[in-house]
């Protein structure tokens, strides 16, 4: 059973903190956490990101950005990526994570396939961050149906 979910994107500063929002919400009996594999170490979630979340009932005013290590890599069930090449990466860095790590939007498309990568949003204007938001959400909910609630 996937109980502890580690979602993974670049500086966790924008979609991973934003995916581990989502998820704890949905999947609240859960322990879902996340990091970033080049992480603005300490920094608070990006302002667009957090104000699009403040929206959607969220809050990540507590949010610090880490960096993936080791410890986080093997604790996690299941690890939610951005990008294909971000888990090409992460696979490179922690080869014993593999079987473990997903897209985070791998059921966005109906292609056979890892699904949707999820654009980082960082520095490009508010409609990216929308659109990004969008897609965060939507796999969020995917993702809870799979994964199952603590209602189920």
């Amino acid at each position: 059973m996937f109980r502890d979910v580690l979602v993974v994107c670049t500086g966790n500063i924008c979609r991973s903190p934003v995916g581990e929002a989502l998820l704890k919400q949905a999947l609240p009996s859960h322990h879902i956490s996340s990091a970033g594999l080049g992480a603005l170490v300490g920094h608070c979630a990006d302002p667009t990101a957090a104000r699009l979340a403040e929206a959607d009932g969220l809050d990540l005013s507590q949010h610090r950005a880490r960096q993936i290590d080791a410890a986080m890599v093997r604790q996690a069930d299941l690890i939610l990526v951005m990008s294909e090449g971000q888990r090409l990466s992460l696979a490179e860095r922690f080869p014993f994570a593999t079987g473990k790590t997903l897209c985070f939007g791998r059921w966005l498309s109906s292609d056979v396939g890892n699904g949707v990568d999820i654009p980082d949003p960082y520095r490009r204007n508010e409609e990216v961050f929308v659109r990004v938001h969008r897609q965060l959400s939507e796999a969020a909910r995917l993702w809870q149906a799979r994964l199952g609630s603590s209602r189920n």
